[in-house]
């Protein structure tokens, strides 16, 4: 993974800078997805928005492929004043403050719609707002996706098959909490050398929604794919809490609109791209196995475990709050 130097990361910001001169501000946005991603796609409509909605006052200048560097290294930039915004997944927050991981818990919704809903609900409102706490502004959510197993050993159909396979996971506690208890070999790995490891067959399989699946090519150098269905993930918009204040109360605003517009038009993109992804991903010859629901749930009976554990890292109030608005979501 390509990896920048702070003395490297200074060079990258002065040519954006360079590329800015005629605005009069410049958010330079860092993310780790390819450009094929709908993410990404999503926030060049944000930078369209916000710099059509400013008369070019702001320019916007994305870095994807984690040309800032990984996630962690750009929450810290965002945090420090380096770069304006980053889109980190939500989980990488649990390292600044707990409450966090009950977001990306195992098997936490009965579908993505309930997701939302509680996204959208007092309680994601409320964990937008924790991040205060740690220099940084909360914009919203956009999505990453709901995860699913690939790997070159064998289908996975039961937890039993998972028993041994060495698979790549996001440097995330929970997430690899989640595989120890399905009997993987869970291996924390930056994005960016996920392809070469599974390439060299320094890892036999990874996790992640088709998405990224397709747009990063995983499916050239895996066999098998299983709809786990493990997480629904999604990224969390971060701005400096400093460079937002510095900001207009009508850029603040613009910022705040063009993001949740640009969140309704990646929903957009991935309603049409989903099923062609699965099939992109069968053409290239991968086995896809595509669980039933009573199959899920012995996954989800096997994580159960980990969802307990985490109520005590959460901290009882924080995990039964996202507990009680699932359960209200569901019944909606």
């Amino acid at each position: 993974m390509f990896r920048i130097s702070t003395l490297a990361l200074g060079a990258v910001l002065s040519v954006g800078l360079t590329f800015g001169a005629s605005a009069e501000t410049v958010i330079k946005v860092g993310h780790g997805a390819a450009e094929s991603f709908h993410m990404h796609r999503a926030l060049l409509k944000f930078e369209e928005l916000v710099e059509a909605g400013s008369n070019g006052e702001i320019d916007v200048q994305i870095f994807p492929s984690s040309q800032m560097g990984p996630d962690r290294e750009m929450i810290e930039g965002v945090q420090t004043g380096v770069l304006e915004m980053a889109i980190p997944p939500s989980s990488f927050f649990a390292g600044w403050d707990p409450a966090f991981a009950v977001i990306e818990l195992p098997y936490m919704y009965p579908s993505k719609d309930t997701a939302w809903k509680v996204l959208d609900s007092d309680a994601g409102n409320g964990m937008l707002a924790r991040v205060q706490q740690q220099g940084l502004v909360g914009l919203g959510w956009l999505e990453l996706g709901v995860r699913n197993v690939t790997n070159n050993t064998r289908p996975i159909a039961s937890p039993d098959d998972l028993e041994g396979i060495k698979l790549r996971t996001m440097k995330v506690p929970a997430h690899v909490a989640t595989f120890e208890a399905l009997g993987a070999n869970p291996t924390p790995m930056n994005f960016g050398e996920v392809y070469s490891a599974l390439q060299q067959g320094v890892i036999d399989g990874q996790e992640n929604p088709l998405a990224i699946i397709t747009s990063q090519r995983f499916y050239e150098v895996q066999k098998y794919l299983s709809t786990t269905g493990h997480v629904f993930a999604v990224y969390m918009p971060v701005m400096s809490q400093f460079f937002y204040d510095s900001l207009t109360p009508e850029h603040q605003h613009l910022v705040r609109e063009a993001m949740a517009a640009a969140r309704d038009y990646q929903a957009q993109l991935i309603a049409a791209e989903d099923s062609a992804q699965l099939e992109q991903i069968r053409a290239a010859g991968v086995e896809v196995l595509e669980l039933t629901p009573e199959q899920r749930q012995a996954f989800a009976d096997k994580t159960e475990d980990v969802r307990l554990q985490y109520r005590d890292e959460v901290g009882a109030g924080a995990y039964d709050a996202w507990v009680a608005a699932v359960t209200a979501a569901s019944k909606n």
